[in-house]
């Protein structure tokens, strides 16, 4: 007997990719479960699924860098305290956090059906009773339109967001005078991708005027992160999805001489709306 249930849950983390440096992922977790029915006549009751697949994956991969330690330039240092990670291709990064913020896997890349057949493995080490046999499917959200990823820390937030180095694949939907502007959607998506948003008030001053470096104390530890300025967007407050909706529409009020409305998504189903005066 299998049981499945799709959009069981999503993973919203950032990946080092040997090809486009850092990017934000988000992606939805479909599940199947092989085993025996019980005298219940149920296999594993669907109230108990969601729970138990989203705690391991809300204290695993959720919310991490997931990084490819067979990457060419990667090199990964750790103690109980912190883990160090520099990487020289496709650009120079480097991050220190606590080893929490980091999933470290023995492959040259990641891709989303590798590391779903990875966790499925991991959650067969201790499966639910009665379960034989666990898989895992992890998908993009089918977008029709413009889609950007992004990856952020968040210092104030008392979970897993104040991560220095995760992210999100997101819609980005915009409006001047009421009517959609897709040539903005586009252009604006094409111009955020695969951007680090970065708080100025953690920017820290260093030697190298084409690097950016920022640093903050939160509730997990310390946190450290550079990187090239032309891979980053500063905002003047915590990159929040509600501060990134109000920075976009007033940037884009401001350059169009337009009313703007910008609707920005953090991954999938979720985000903010914001409107802006020219």
């Amino acid at each position: 007997m299998t049981l499945f249930v799709n959009r069981l849950t999503h993973i919203d983390a950032s990946l080092w990719c040997p090809q486009r440096g850092l990017i934000g992922v988000s992606w939805q977790v479909d599940v199947e479960l092989d085993g025996d029915l019980g005298e219940d006549g149920m296999l594993f009751d669907f109230g108990e699924v969601k729970p138990w697949l989203k705690r391991y994956l809300d204290a695993g991969v959720d919310h991490t860098l997931l990084v490819p330690t067979q990457a060419s330039g990667v090199t990964l240092a750790s103690s109980e305290q912190e883990v160090y990670l520099r990487a020289t291709a496709p650009y120079d990064f480097e991050m220190r956090a606590p080893p929490e913020a980091i999933t470290a896997l023995p492959w040259p890349s990641i891709t989303p059906q590798r590391l779903a057949e990875h966790l499925s493995v991991e959650l067969m080490r201790s499966p639910p009773a009665r379960v034989k046999a666990i898989r895992l499917a992890l998908h993009e959200e089918v977008i029709e339109g413009p889609a950007y990823s992004y990856s952020h820390g968040l210092k104030r937030h008392v979970g897993n967001c104040q991560r220095i180095a995760h992210g999100h694949r997101s819609r980005l939907h915009i409006w001047q005078n009421g009517v959609r502007a897709p040539r903005l959607e586009s252009e604006w998506a094409a111009w955020l991708a695969d951007r680090y948003l970065v708080d100025s008030a953690d920017i820290i001053d260093e030697e190298n005027p084409d690097q950016l470096a920022s640093r903050y104390h939160a509730q997990q530890g310390e946190f450290f992160i550079r990187l090239p300025h032309d891979r980053c967007a500063v905002l003047a407050a915590p990159t929040t999805v509600e501060n990134i909706a109000a920075w976009l529409a007033r940037l884009i009020a401001g350059q169009t001489g337009q009313l703007t409305r910008v609707q920005a998504f953090e991954g999938i189903d979720k985000g903010a709306i914001a409107e802006a005066k020219p």
